[in-house]
């Protein structure tokens, strides 16, 4: 039960979720705490069990002791799907104890060496019928990777974005941040991935992307080490709110700029539609044997239902397996 908003936006989250589909939810925290906020909402109570935990992790806890408290909220829910008790766990709590959690309680597939975190982000459609949103992976998992993990990488985004995202066959590009789109370029593992990843007939790899591509459509998967990940999302969601922000303070200062604001309203509200990550609810850690799905730490109910509804997606689309056999077709 984490996040900025929890518990009471996740409760809400999950109570419209057991309203509007058969999922069946299994809430992870205080119980009194939650059974109140059920009480203030609409839920069907059929699709809702709670498995009380009496410690919750903080978003600015140190992740490495947080995830040892046995009876912390993430880590019961872990332990829960490990045992089956669940078959995904949902979390908007602090990202590096979500992983971590996994890490300890979660079987790497076979082949896997590491796992990824990846993060789902709005980018602009080159094609029609393009998916509006990419996967940008690893973003935090890890730190440096072998060539051989960007490889593991690529496959594991392919085929979430082919069975969650429905995309028929993801492009595949590796980020090239410094050192421009050229096979050779990039340093000995970039290039080393990039042969390895050419030579891969069940990926639609399209080379090295730079920057810029982040926010273009050449690529559905983008994969990366987990720094370069991390430092280019931030980026991303930067440069969003630094743009609201701007136009928001513009109108507020000159008539003029606010007419010209309002002529441009309807742009603006697809651009704000397109950034609103609520709509996605939230991103995968992959290369596990379960499935978990990562919110964001301010989502709200809407974002939070998204989420649950990805997860339960992931489950009836078997991805873990899917990436278990696209592995074993690679190696």
């Amino acid at each position: 039960m984490g996040g900025d908003h929890a518990p009471d936006e996740v409760v809400k989250g999950v109570a419209q979720v057991s309203l509007a589909t058969d999922i069946e939810c299994l809430l992870v925290g205080d119980e009194r705490r939650i059974q109140s906020v059920l009480e203030g909402v609409s839920y069907n109570p059929e699709h809702i069990a709670i498995l009380h935990a009496t410690d919750a992790i903080g978003m600015a806890d140190e992740p490495r002791q947080a995830v040892k408290r046995r009876d912390a909220s993430l880590v019961v829910g872990v332990r829960a799907v490990a045992e089956g008790r669940a078959q995904a766990l949902v979390s908007a709590g602090n990202t590096g104890a979500c992983v971590l959690a996994c890490a300890r309680h979660f079987r790497l597939l076979r082949g896997v060496r590491r796992a990824a975190l990846a993060s789902v982000y709005p980018r602009q459609r080159e094609h029609g019928g393009q998916d509006p949103l990419a996967l940008l992976l690893d973003v935090g998992a890890t730190v440096r990777c072998e060539a051989e993990e960007l490889v593991h990488f690529a496959l594991m985004g392919s085929v979430y974005a082919r069975r969650v995202s429905k995309v028929a066959s993801p492009a595949i590009g590796l980020l090239n941040m410094n050192m421009g789109s050229e096979e050779m370029k990039g340093g000995e593992v970039l290039v080393e991935a990039h042969r390895r990843l050419r030579q891969l007939p069940v990926v639609n790899f399209v080379g090295n992307v730079e920057g810029n591509d982040l926010v273009r459509g050449r690529a559905d998967v983008i994969v990366c080490e987990g720094l370069l990940g991390n430092v280019a999302l931030k980026l991303i969601e930067g440069v969003s709110e630094v743009l609201y922000d701007v136009t928001g303070r513009a109108g507020e200062r000159r008539v003029a700029w606010r007419l010209g604001l309002r002529l441009l309203s309807r742009g603006s509200e697809r651009a704000r539609a397109l950034t609103d990550y609520t709509q996605y609810g939230g991103s995968p850690i992959l290369g596990f044997e379960h499935v978990f799905i990562k919110c964001r730490g301010r989502s709200g109910a809407r974002a939070v239902a998204n989420a649950v509804k990805v997860a339960a997606k992931a489950v009836r689309d078997h991805v873990p397996r899917e990436i278990a056999d696209a592995l074993a077709a690679a190696r």
